[in-house]
């Protein structure tokens, strides 16, 4: 999974970005400070591979991962080429989905491109961007399918006619992703590779001050209403306050976030907001071996599932012994959890759960 992370100049992708892979990308009070994206590949946190890395004492533990990629700022003609837009444009192209970071405080000591904070104009400028570089696809999509519709074609005459609706739709400053077709006509608008197609996580980036009081915090509750409005994530964070939190233990940690009001680090809120978003879920493996946890989309059948591991694992697949994370966890042992009848035996359209512990049969 690669998340994008974007925003105009100056409000806080790179120090997001440092804090939550800790992997000191430049980050300064001026545009353009990152050129080429920074890619960080972090660990997903997961409190149920820990667990039963604890109890199998496995000479590897591998959690999931996710990558992020920080872009350089945008700014407005972006579209046309101006600032780095093109090069901006191509490394969104690449990612599953959009971290939009929204600067949600006012700091006279960091200068904003636009000259003030305002959060919905912000989001307005990327959007406008990304909906421009999107009609130049739809357009030249239109164009190809209306010459091939001129030989009679009617499947070719019906693209032209999704698309010019789309056209429409994105000419009215709406993104791809609101734009509503059937389910077969949502699919051909899939294949066109649109950059407003990505579902988007508004990451609002607030002071201190701000984190502990969202409610009365009018940058964030503007872009919570523009998140609703759209069906996207939105998640509060505090960037300088996530980067500090990478230089402290552990335990320093759990006080820190307590102080503020937070059970979570914006990481681990970040995670969990692109799983809900792109409809992911983590099956687990464990073993003397090795203590794994896996990505899969939600919906995912068990052979496929086992494909994940090894191609041969799905091609040979028999069957799948699996017992839910909470039951091991409160049976103590695999074999309490067998003598209560917990871990079944499921077939090729068994559909996986979040927290599967898991052991493929197979034979090739």
């Amino acid at each position: 999974m690669k998340l994008g992370i974007v925003g105009l100049p100056n409000v806080g992708k790179s120090t997001l970005f440092n804090a939550i892979t800790n992997a000191g990308a430049e980050s300064a009070n001026y545009p353009f400070c990152t050129i080429e994206p920074n890619v960080g590949v972090v660990a997903v946190p997961d409190s149920r591979l820990d667990w039963l890395a604890d109890f199998y004492k496995p000479k590897k533990k591998t959690p999931a991962v996710i990558e992020f990629v920080d872009i350089a700022g945008l700014v407005k003609g972006a579209s046309k080429g101006e600032g780095l837009g093109n090069k901006f444009l191509e490394n969104i192209r690449r990612t599953d989905a959009i971290v939009h970071v929204v600067r949600c405080f006012d700091d006279e000591n960091v200068i904003h491109v636009e000259g003030s904070t305002d959060p919905i104009r912000d989001i307005d400028i990327i959007d406008l961007e990304l909906i421009m570089a999107d009609m130049e696809m739809v357009e030249r999509r239109i164009d190809k399918a209306s010459k091939a519709a001129k030989s009679g074609d009617k499947k070719m005459r019906h693209e032209v006619e999704v698309f010019e609706a789309l056209k429409a739709h994105l000419d009215e400053g709406k993104p791809a992703r609101s734009f509503e077709a059937s389910e077969d006509d949502l699919e051909l608008v899939a294949t066109s590779d649109l950059l407003t197609l990505k579902p988007v996580i508004y990451a609002a980036n607030t002071d201190e001050g701000g984190i502990s009081d969202l409610d009365g915090n009018k940058y964030y509750q503007a872009v919570l209403a523009r998140a609703n409005e759209e069906g996207a994530q939105v998640l509060p964070i505090c960037a300088k306050t996530e980067q500090e939190l990478t230089e402290l233990s552990d335990e320093e940690k759990a006080m820190f976030l307590e102080e503020l009001g937070l059970k979570e680090s914006g990481l681990d809120r970040l995670v969990k907001c692109s799983y809900t978003l792109l409809g992911l879920i983590s099956f687990l493996t464990a073993g003397a071996d090795e203590c794994r946890a896996w990505t899969i989309r939600r919906g995912t059948k068990a052979p496929q599932a086992a494909g994940k591991i090894h191609s041969d694992f799905e091609r040979g697949f028999i069957r799948a012994e699996i017992v839910a994370f909470e039951d091991l966890k409160a049976c103590g042992t695999m074999v309490a959890a067998k003598e209560k009848g917990l871990v079944r035996s499921e077939g090729k359209e068994y559909v996986m759960q979040d927290g599967d512990v898991t052991l493929f049969r197979f034979n090739v």
